[in-house]
């Protein structure tokens, strides 16, 4: 199959469920079936600089008194890569984990063995794949489905396009497509339909835009989902598809966010360049019929668009070679005219001498450049179509046609069906600065040629090449392209050399120069509410890994592993579902780092495999019997973060484990607990319990939180005072007050804060560590809660040695050792042993949240939990970090 992205078997996710055998229901959306009912389907995109982050949740209860087990289906673009999927069964979450190819295939293939269903990824149609999981719901249980996927948006014809597949098959309670999308350049159209949209659907789609933010919304009642009054079949069945376009009053735009660029080219009003065409044409015996109609006809709407100043030519291959003439032809009138007749003519024959037939094409094109019988300032394109493989001539096909190209002008490789050797194809494609494109044999086939034809039919420049100082970038995606063509546009990304540069300056190949600085950035951000802040650094990855992955199909030998090594290490880092990944979801307790329990069969545990890129830790003891679990694993490249949030949670990042291990601190209202200290940089973090508005009856103990912060930096005599009210910067006597309503970037000596408008604080002091403090707001009329804060660490490393407190003593390394997982007193959460600091602890696996992305609802994260305020874990008694005020 077609390996253009990351969903197909052996290239995808695969999801592996332990499940009971039972009545088999499949959905796609909502229904009641045999007492389950799929209640809910919502389709959230959010879209930031052409780059969408898309989330589909749907939510299924089993209503009967017996278990039955569904199936969740969703098509998702070939352009796409799934970056998470998590069930939620009765109150748990069992989220998903990206990892090496091979290791999630021993994972399912023993899934298999033990008679679990799994549930697998399959190819599906031209513009999607589809994403299947199966999962047993209990009676009387509910399960939410919960996907995330992200892609580039393409510019093509002008507007930009998002793709949403629509299928439920059944009638929805709760369906809703809900698209919100933010373009610093400013929104100049905006258009949504559906195939499926009658004139009553039409006034459920809800569009607004203005100046940069647009919105989409599509929420059917369930009487408009239905076919007719009575009916029970649902209407949503087919594509929905959003477009729209920015603004444009220079060809450039530029952005930089946290040491990250992206730079848009998509210049306008140009003049069109006249091209030259060779159409290479596949006659052989197994066109004929259907294939051969087809392509006529698509030939002959291609030839009524080719301009007058256009030179073009046909080849075709069967057994044997033939010409309609030994040379480029312009396209006259009356050459038109004499074409059509040729194409009309086109018959097969024999058997596929695709060699000849490519060579034949290079040759005249070549001779037309080297006698100067074209323009010098005209595009030259070869387009070849066939639906087989070469089986006439000679077979080391790519190395002859790259030598003959020499990289003077693209080829295009369309694939008519599926007996076609599409990998070769798409390697010989993409080694002549070209691409490959597989044809489906539809009845639309013809319209398919066509429209390949209209992407590529409006050359505008050659040999475009975007530059940027080489002394301030490192990792640069692709910035040379041999063509740009109209209504397209160009996508360069990089990061800076220096992590703390926030100015560029990029020229273009019209000549024209570009400057963007962070802050021009931040400020074009301001307005909107739902950036996710490390959008451009994704964006980067995104387009690294999928030009990579087209490196390594025409790539042989080292290069290939290099490559490939490349991009697996891109893949796990940004968690993206790729040909060299898969995502595992097991309803199973997940200990990162590819090792497991299975919930229902305590107290054995069984091991993974280990990732390439995972190495044992020295001195490491082997596990003696089946209750001992290993976990002296540790990754190579760490991804750090230290956080306290909630009542009060610490949660410690432990990366060597690819694990965490959290506690509580339980302290009355009014104490103040030194969280992190650093005597040589003279950062310090305090932060000041409240709790409940009045004690609640039914809890054993008062529930505390963090209502206000202190960080200070003593030799910059800077002081930041985070409430949930307000955010005071004081700098010497001089203060500036802000509140959590503002959209405010600050910008100064030793200080860079950021507000993001009712969801959090960024700070940065003095090149050292960066914070992050995420606000929570309750109902102002409850009676018991309040807004508290939460507080997370970044670039801790940039901290000494010295550094302590009950956050800042973890930033140096920390070793533990798991043994004798075993129930515990709660039966989702086992118990263990963990070895840490010579001393042996008590430890319940449990969940904590993350609430830096979602402040509202927050992300499950496994940790070993800690009891009696982290004692044996922290240093000294929970007690000796109480201090007398928050400075």
């Amino acid at each position: 199959h077609e390996m253009t992205l990351p969903l197909l078997w052996g290239s995808a996710t695969q999801l592996i469920i332990t499940v009971t055998k039972a009545v088999r229901q499949r959905y796609i959306g909502c229904a009641v079936v045999n007492g389950i009912e799929i209640y809910s389907m919502k389709i959230d995109s959010k879209v930031t600089s052409r780059f969408a982050r898309n989330v589909i949740t749907s939510q299924a209860v089993n209503r009967g008194n017996v278990h039955k087990e569904v199936f969740f289906d969703v098509e998702l673009p070939k352009t796409a890569f799934i970056t998470n999927f998590s069930m939620t069964i009765d109150g748990v979450t069992y989220p998903g984990y990206i990892k090496e190819k091979e290791a999630a295939k021993q994972e399912y293939e023993k899934a298999v063995s033990k008679g679990q269903t799994a549930g697998l990824v399959k190819a599906s149609g031209r513009k999607t794949e589809k994403f299947t999981v199966s999962v047993n719901i209990a009676a009387a249980s509910k399960v939410t489905f919960e996907l995330t996927y992200e892609e580039l948006l393409k510019r093509q014809f002008g507007k930009y396009e998002m793709f949403i597949k629509v299928k439920p098959k059944q009638l929805v309670k709760d369906f809703e497509i809900d698209i919100s999308i933010f373009e610093p350049q400013g929104i100049t159209e905006l258009e949504a339909e559906g195939t499926f949209i009658t004139n009553d659907l039409q006034n459920v789609i809800k569009k607004t835009f203005s100046d940069k933010k647009g919105h989409i919304s599509f929420k059917p009642t369930l009487d408009q989902q239905r076919t007719c009054a009575n009916c029970s079949q649902s209407l949503l069945d087919g594509d929905f598809t959003v477009k729209y376009d920015v603004k444009r009053t220079t060809p450039d735009n530029l952005q930089i966010v946290n040491g990250y660029f992206v730079h848009f080219f998509a210049p306008t009003n140009l003049p069109q360049l006249p091209k030259n065409i060779i159409f290479v044409i596949d006659i052989s015996g197994s066109m004929s019929g259907r294939e051969i109609e087809q392509t006529r006809e698509a030939l002959l709407k291609i030839l009524d668009d080719i301009r007058d100043d256009d030179f073009f030519n046909f080849i075709l291959f069967g057994s044997d070679v033939h010409t309609w003439k030994e040379k480029l032809i312009k396209a006259t009138p009356e050459n038109l005219d004499e074409a059509r007749k040729f194409v009309r003519g086109i018959d097969t024959e024999g058997m596929t001498n695709l060699y000849g037939g490519i060579m034949k094409g290079i040759e005249i094109l070549n001779a037309a450049h080297e006698e100067k019988f074209v323009p010098k300032r005209s595009a030259s394109i070869i387009i070849m179509l066939t639906d087989g493989q070469p089986n006439v001539g000679k077979f080391d096909i790519r190395t002859h046609v790259k030598k003959a190209i020499e990289g003077k002008y693209p080829l295009y490789n369309l694939g008519f069906g599926y007996g076609v050797d599409y990998g070769f194809l798409e390697k010989m494609a993409l080694e002549n600065k070209g691409l490959a494109r597989r044809i489906y044999p539809d009845s639309d086939s013809a319209l398919q040629l066509q429209g390949f034809y209209d992407e590529v039919s409006n050359p505008m420049l050659m040999d475009v090449e975007l530059h940027y100082p080489e002394n301030e970038i490192s990792g640069l995606t692709k910035n040379s392209f041999k063509h740009f063509y109209d209504g397209s546009e160009i996508v360069v990304a990089g990061r800076f050399a220096d992590i703390n540069q926030n100015s560029l300056t990029a020229n273009d190949v019209l000549s024209f120069t570009t400057q963007q600085d962070a802050e021009q950035t931040a400020k074009a951000f301001q307005e909107q509410e739902y950036i996710f802040g490390d959008y451009i650094e994704r964006l980067w990855a995104y387009l690294t890994i999928e030009q990579l992955l087209e490196k390594r199909t025409a790539a042989t030998g080292e290069e290939k592993e290099n490559l490939t090594a490349e991009v697996l290490d891109l893949s796990l880092k940004y968690k993206f579902v790729t040909p060299l990944t898969s995502m595992v979801v097991t309803k199973r307790l997940e200990i990162p780092g590819n090792r497991w329990i299975n919930l229902t069969d305590f107290p054995v545990v069984q091991f993974g495999t280990r990732h390439k890129g995972i190495r044992k830790a020295p001195n490491c003891p082997s596990p003696k019997d089946k209750l001992a679990l290993n976990l002296c694993i540790t990754k190579q490249t760490p991804v750090i973060c230290f956080t306290v949030d909630g009542d009060p949670h610490f949660i410690i990042s432990v990366p060597q484990k690819e694990d965490a291990i959290c506690f509580n601190i339980n302290e009355k209202p009014g104490d103040v607990l030194s969280l992190i200290n650093d005597p040589v940089t003279g950062i310090t973090v305090n932060g000041e319990l409240i709790g409940d508005k009045r004690a609640n009856s039914d809890a054993k103990s008062q529930n505390t939180y963090f209502g206000k912060l202190g960080i200070a930096n003593k030799y910059l005599n800077l002081k930041v005072t985070v409430t949930s009210e307000k955010i005071t910067v004081q700098n010497g006597n001089e203060k500036t007050p802000f509140t959590w309503l503002d959209s405010v970037t600050l910008q100064q000596e030793g200080l860079t804060l950021i507000i993001n408008k009712e969801k959090n604080l960024v700070l940065s002091m003095g090149g050292g560590a960066s914070f992050v403090v995420v606000l929570h707001q309750v109902w102002k009329k409850h009676p018991l809660h309040q807004d508290f804060l939460g507080l997370y660490t970044l670039k801790s490393h940039k901290l000494s040695e010295q550094t302590h407190g009950l956050l800042g003593q973890f930033f140096h390394p920390i070793d533990f050792t798991i043994l004798e997982i075993h129930p515990g007193s709660d039966p989702k959460k086992p118990d263990a042993t963990m070895i840490i600091k010579n001393k042996e602890l008590t430890v319940t696996r449990g969940w904590q949240k993350d609430y830096r992305k979602d402040p509202k609802h927050g992300i499950d994260i496994p940790c070993w939990f800690v009891h009696n305020n982290g004692a044996g874990l922290i240093d000294g008694v929970h007690t000796d970090y109480i201090v007398s005020s928050l400075f």
